[in-house]
């Protein structure tokens, strides 16, 4: 009995041993694009994508996201229904397929371990808390500006990043412009002559609470979120006024009247010009409603709200002067980086940061 189970297993076995020598005796096809040929980017090479605060402005930047090869979006998180599912449509047109998971919650984004990077676009008030959370959970950032709502927010961000030696980008887009790039250029090279001032618009200098309006039937979560867009920042009771995350709680408690995400292009590009990244102004002092302030090489920034010429973002202004060569070049060592912004009359931004 037993020599017949063994015999009719060994018989099974090289039965089997048989049938799999012919499949592996015949060529197996492997697409082009698993081995990243033709163009394409192999799987394994490619930026696996989470998406957070997908409003208007966050569709765009993932647009453009979506536009590299070399990387694919798999999760949307936004604590609004309208947005999650238009951004969740959006990814799956570009996919091919219905696989991009919609999220309320970003923690729940964040814990996923194939996503190796995250686009945060939700308003200022949750900037920094959710970079901070996407750092912990092992994810590079990229995250719109302003980066954080005060000081504090920011040096706790970059020791963070450093501590998990994660990735974060700001999106500071202007830097890698050409326009700006030449202004730069000629700050630093000083073919304009010494660089003695800059002119930075900070889009507001004044401050208002966000407030506390009366309060509204609070929607079902699966269309608003309350308490999650609330995030870091105080309770308070459902308003739809409020809704608009780009405005809300810019500055801890305070709004930054425009400087905190404008001021956050025009100042550092002045930051820029200077060659002071790794450094800020020593000095600081209002002056008939401008912000006057001095770095430590003596170069000073003027931000200021009004007197700016009509010729867009970024114009350079010429007076009485010598260029580095020697040859009058009408400028007296003024260099204004950037000019009063038109507002689109949709969304209240300045155009140029809707649109770019």
């Amino acid at each position: 009995m037993c020599k017949e189970r063994i015999g009719l297993n060994r018989r099974r076995f090289l039965k089997t041993a048989v049938q799999a020598g012919v499949c592996l005796a015949v060529p197996q096809v492997i697409p082009g694009t698993a081995l990243g040929k033709n163009g394409s980017v192999a799987p394994s090479e490619r930026i696996v994508l989470g998406a957070i605060g997908i409003g208007n402005r966050g569709r765009y930047v993932l647009g453009c996201f979506l536009r590299e090869p070399d990387l694919r979006c798999v999760a949307i998180c936004d604590v609004r229904g309208d947005n999650r599912w238009r951004a969740k449509d959006m990814v799956d047109v570009h996919n091919g397929n219905k696989d991009c998971t919609p999220y309320i919650d970003m923690r729940e984004l964040l814990a996923r371990d194939d996503i190796d990077a995250v686009l945060i676009a939700t308003g200022p008030n949750w900037h920094a808390t959710a970079a901070t959370m996407a750092a912990k959970a092992g994810k590079d950032v990229y995250c719109e500006k302003p980066c954080t709502k005060n000081i504090a927010q920011s040096l706790a961000l970059a020791d963070i990043f450093r501590r998990t030696a994660r990735v974060f980008q700001a999106g500071t887009q202007r830097r890698s412009l050409p326009n700006f790039a030449y202004a730069i250029e000629l700050a630093r090279t000083g073919k304009l002559g010494p660089l003695q001032t800059l002119h930075a618009h900070p889009g507001g200098l004044g401050t208002k609470m966000s407030g506390w309006l009366p309060a509204e039937s609070e929607p079902p979560r699966e269309q608003v979120d309350w308490d999650m867009y609330l995030g870091p920042a105080a309770w308070r009771p459902y308003t739809s006024k409020l809704m608009n995350a780009f405005h809300f709680e810019k500055g801890g408690g305070l709004v930054g009247g425009g400087c905190l995400e404008w001021g956050s292009h025009c100042v550092d590009l002045c930051q820029l010009a200077n060659d002071a990244d790794d450094t800020a102004p020593v000095e600081y002092e209002p002056v008939n409603g401008q912000l006057h302030a001095r770095y430590a090489n003596g170069v000073k920034l003027v931000m200021r709200n009004d007197g700016w010429l009509p010729l867009g973002s970024c114009p350079v202004r010429r007076r009485n002067g010598l260029g580095r060569d020697g040859r009058r070049c009408g400028v007296r060592r003024k260099f204004s980086i950037a000019a009063a912004p038109q507002r689109d009359q949709d969304t209240g931004l300045p155009r140029r940061l809707s649109r770019a």
